[in-house]
This record gives structure tokens, sequence and C-alpha cells, in this order.
């Protein structure tokens, strides 16, 4: 056999070739393939690779040879001495995590552990890692709602929506149906509820109660029988009797409250 290259088979009995090396006494695979050949190509290439000072951007066209996110597992072990197997490279106070050839994520050193051992994928333009058999998104990892919009509700602070550092990330509005406007310099916050249109139901000084304002809102609407699935926020922080306190004196727009009166005698009649 080629060096590099050891024969296997399949449980139908059909023959394919694995490629190997060894560096820094650790062995490493490099894949399957259906030839000889390929095979003992990969290990040529992963050879080169190891013994060569060549960066990731400058060895892109070695993914002939061998899978990209393989090559960067390579790099990094060869300059950073440590083996990960997903395609992440250290440096020296963050990672990067390659989605491909021309997709670099970024994130803190303290979240190596976990996308060392947790492979990013990427669906309809959605990034997510399967965590104890659930798809968690990138966004919520990092605070950010699924229902959020950029600029609105979140924003990256250099402008660069693929670096996932902390620092970088700045939830702007934590809530359903809240909106954080600003005026002479004074920021406020505005609950809306859409129901057949977008109800306005007020404006506060405090985040929390204009999410505890959409809440009343939401009961409010099921109380008139609008059969409507809404979400709910959840306060973290708020003692239970704190938010009834301010459940109870929080004050709703009057056109949405004649809004829901009008709905309730539809529904009773």
């Amino acid at each position: 056999m080629l060096a590099g290259v050891y024969l296997a088979k399949k449980k139908d009995g059909t023959i394919y070739y694995r490629s190997n090396i060894t560096y820094n006494n650790k062995h490493i695979s490099l894949g399957s393939f259906s030839t000889e050949e390929a095979a003992h190509h990969a290990y040529r290439t992963a050879s080169g690779l190891l013994s060569q000072n060549t960066s990731i951007e400058d060895s892109f066209y070695l993914t002939r040879y061998l899978p990209f996110d393989k090559l960067v597992v390579l790099i990094n072990f060869r300059d950073n001495k440590m083996y990960i197997p997903t395609p992440i490279y250290l440096h020296k106070n963050y990672f990067s995590y390659y989605l491909g050839i021309n997709r670099e994520l970024k994130f803190d050193i303290d979240d190596l552990f976990y996308y060392s051992s947790h492979r990013i994928m990427q669906r309809q333009g959605h990034l997510y890692v399967n965590d104890y058999g659930m798809q968690v998104t990138l966004h919520s990892r990092y605070g950010i709602k699924s229902h959020a919009v950029a600029g609105r509700d979140y924003r990256f602070v250099n402008g660069d929506p693929t670096d996932f550092r902390y620092s970088n990330i700045e939830i702007i509005n934590p809530y359903f149906g809240v909106t954080r406007i600003e005026k002479n310099g004074l920021f406020r916050y505005r609950a809306r509820i859409h129901i057949n249109g977008n109800y306005t139901l007020g404006t506060y000084r405090d985040p929390a109660k204009a999410a505890i304002a959409y809440n009343k809102a939401v009961d409010l609407a099921h109380q008139a029988g609008i059969d409507k699935d809404f979400p709910e926020n959840y306060i973290d922080g708020l003692s239970a009797s704190s938010y009834a306190d301010i459940y109870t004196s929080i004050k709703l727009s009057q056109k949405y409250l004649d809004y829901l009166q009008c709905m309730h005698h539809t529904t009773s009649d």
C-alpha cells in the first residue's frame, strides 16, 4: 500500500481506503476514499501542510485532496499545538470558526470548549448547533430572541454580524412587543401588540414595564375572546409581588381598550 493508506472493508464487502497521519504523537484520521491514490494524495497533502508554515488562506487550493475543515484542524494543530476536531483556529484573545473558505466566525476564548465539541451548521441562512438533541441557534445563545430585528432589538457593535464576541453584541431590547425609541437624548420604550394591525399600548421609561404592559394586553385580548397564540415576556430579577404591583397599576391606551370592548361584544353575539 502507498504511504499513509490503509485498506478497509464495508459491511457489504465493498473495499475502500482510509488515510491517516501521525503528528506530535497524535494519530489523525484524514478520511475515507474510493481509491488508494486519492487516500495517498490526502496523506501527502497533510504531510506537506504540517511541515510548512502555510496559512489557512494560502491553503485553500489544497481542498482538492482534503476537506476544508480538515485543513483548518491540521493548521491549528501545527501552529497552536492543540488538536481540536472542529474547524477552529486559535488567535491570541479569540478564535475563528470556519464555516467555509469564505465564511469565518469569531468567538471569545470562553466559548472554546463549547464549539470544540459542537459543530456549527447552516440551514436556510440560520446558524445552529445540535445540543442534547435540540437545534439551538447561535443568536439565541447570545440573548438574541427569534423575533428580534437587527438594529432595533440588537446590534453588532463593530458592524460585523460574523463577530460573536460578547463585547460586540449589544442587546437593545430583549422583550416581545417592545421597541426602544430615542427623543432628545432620552430612551423610552414603546409597547405594541399586533391584532389585525398594530395597537400602541403606551410608552414607558423602563423596558420591563413596557414588557409587562404587553403581557397585560395579551391577557386582556384572551379575555375578550381573541384566540391567538401570543408570545409572553419573562422578566428576570423581578419578584412575583413586584410583577403583580406593576401589572395592576400599569395603564394601557384607551384606543386598545376600546378595541377589545368592541371585540368582546362581537364574540358574545
